[in-house]
């Protein structure tokens, strides 16, 4: 897979959630489901345009490769990931209790995502990469996105004028650590643990 730089795939992931091309939608509905079945190693080009009921010329010309293919399918999936975590914590007060909520709704989602929890589980090894020893892109677009909500809460909740991007990228790598591997003495799948967890050791980042 190809990868932009860490401000393009941030701008894309949040600027337009659903491209404006009817039929593009139509390719990364089709591609979305069919990486879901059978994962993105196992599925062809061919195979999208069939589950779409268009020629592969048709998805070669919007989309020119199967890698970018998977990013746009992956990119837009994105988007909507940080809208869903958005509507979660809109209506909390303070940071704090956003972070926490955020927490649990990112994991919670994650894991139960058709694509991102579906990969983890049928090609663990496409998609480690992407969190790991490649993720630069993605890693930096969450950390970005988190940062961008920290600086915020610092204008309306009065907080020290200091880079939040620190604290964004380690609640980030936690979160990505549990989603990896969730194996812990603390059950994240039970939300209420997970709650306990983030007060105890996320939300007083804040304060650090």
């Amino acid at each position: 897979m190809r990868t932009d730089t860490n401000d393009s795939w941030l701008a894309r992931a949040l600027a337009r959630p659903e491209p404006e091309d009817d039929m593009a939608r139509r390719i990364l509905d089709a591609a979305l489901e069919q990486f879901t079945l059978l994962g993105v190693r196992r599925s062809s080009v061919d195979d999208v345009a069939k589950r779409a009921g268009v020629s592969r010329v048709t998805v070669y010309r919007r989309f020119q490769t199967k890698d970018r293919l998977v990013e746009e399918t992956l990119l837009r999936e994105l988007s909507r990931f940080f809208a869903r975590l958005d509507a979660a914590v809109a209506g909390l007060p303070s940071m704090k209790e956003r972070v926490v909520e955020g927490f649990v709704v990112a994991l919670r989602h994650t894991r139960a995502h058709p694509l991102f929890g579906g990969m983890l589980r049928l090609e663990p090894e496409v998609v480690l990469p992407y969190l790991t020893v490649q993720g630069g892109s993605s890693l930096s677009a969450t950390v970005e996105y988190l940062t961008g909500h920290l600086r915020r809460a610092q204008q309306v909740e009065g907080r020290p004028d200091e880079d939040p991007r620190p604290v964004a990228e380690l609640m980030v790598r936690v979160a990505v650590s549990f989603l990896l591997n969730p194996s812990s003495c603390i059950e994240m799948e039970d939300a209420e643990q997970a709650r306990a967890f983030a007060r105890r050791y996320l939300a007083p980042l804040l304060d650090a």
